[in-house]
């Protein structure tokens, strides 16, 4: 076991416990984690960060009213180009950061506090078709709900957000994940509700301070603090390194503080699952009397 302090994550809790636990397990698992993290998705989110500086840049011409024609059509292409680079590393780092995030509680869980980076390396590419798969579906029910009415959106929400949590611990496909997730919240709604919202705030007030610099700074070059807007150079911002630095800056920041939700909904996960089926407290009735191996 990991000379850190184990945290329990198969059993009930509060929703001050969740939020408490939940940054009590980055704090002790902060180092090994991350060396995880990074090893496995740092190559997609380095490519999801290139191609936002590179979207950003040849996105510049089209808010430059002195640009030629020429300029504009060049720029369209690099710019389809570079978008379509973006969307999927988007997609991949996404999609690959949460799976190794659960996967990596996964093994915490099972090896009681000592995860196992070849076997979670693994089970991430292993599960990466059915975590894109299911990231489609939600995205697009989602969508499908808050384009009906805004409640069928928040309704969907709650239950959804915790189908990738049931497909990597209850091992279910992607289609069986979406179902399941609606069964693991039934009479729970309000009270996953009130967890994810708290969580929700928490993370967005911390992107958004981390977003702040890039449009304060881009504010300042556009003169809109000095009064003096000059429609025809207002584009330029794009082009300056810094401002583009500050928005890789603002999205790596963004990508990193989601990780806060995906552990959250974890705990929340198997707060829910203990409560309809006992799981840990099965595991632990029947680890009673064991010795730990030497």
């Amino acid at each position: 076991m990991s000379d850190q302090q184990y945290i329990e994550f198969k059993k009930q809790r509060e929703l001050g416990e969740i939020l408490s636990d939940t940054m009590s397990f980055l704090r002790s698992q902060f180092k090994p984690f991350f060396s995880v993290y990074f090893k496995i998705v740092g190559p997609y989110l380095v490519l999801l960060l290139i191609s936002t500086g590179f979207y950003l840049y040849s996105f510049q011409p089209f808010f430059n009213l002195s640009s030629e024609a020429s300029d504009l059509a060049f720029n369209g292409v690099t710019m389809v180009l570079t978008l379509f680079i973006f969307l999927i590393a988007l997609v991949l780092v996404y999609s690959i950061s949460q799976s190794t995030t659960l996967h990596y509680i996964k093994s915490y869980a099972n090896h009681k506090g000592s995860p196992d980076f070849a076997e979670i390396k693994s089970e991430v590419y292993a599960t990466l078709w059915s975590f894109i798969g299911l990231g489609f579906l939600v995205v697009l029910s989602l969508m499908a709900g808050f384009m009906a009415c805004i409640i069928p959106g928040i309704y969907l929400y709650v239950p959804l957000i915790l189908s990738f949590s049931v497909l990597v611990f209850n091992q279910k496909g992607a289609t069986e994940a979406y179902g399941y997730s609606f069964t693991l919240i039934k009479d729970e709604w309000w009270i996953t509700f009130a967890t994810l919202l708290v969580i929700g705030i928490i993370v967005a007030i911390a992107s958004y301070a981390f977003s702040l610099p890039a449009a304060v700074y881009g504010w300042i070059k556009m003169g809109i603090f000095s009064g003096e807007v000059d429609a025809e150079t207002m584009g330029d911002n794009f082009v300056d390194p810094i401002y583009i630095l500050l928005n890789i800056l603002s999205t790596l920041a963004s990508i990193l503080l989601n990780l806060i939700s995906v552990i959250a909904a974890a705990f929340v996960y198997f707060n829910l699952n203990e409560k309809k089926n006992f799981t840990g407290t099965y595991e632990r009735i029947q680890n009673l009397g064991k010795t730990p191996e030497a």
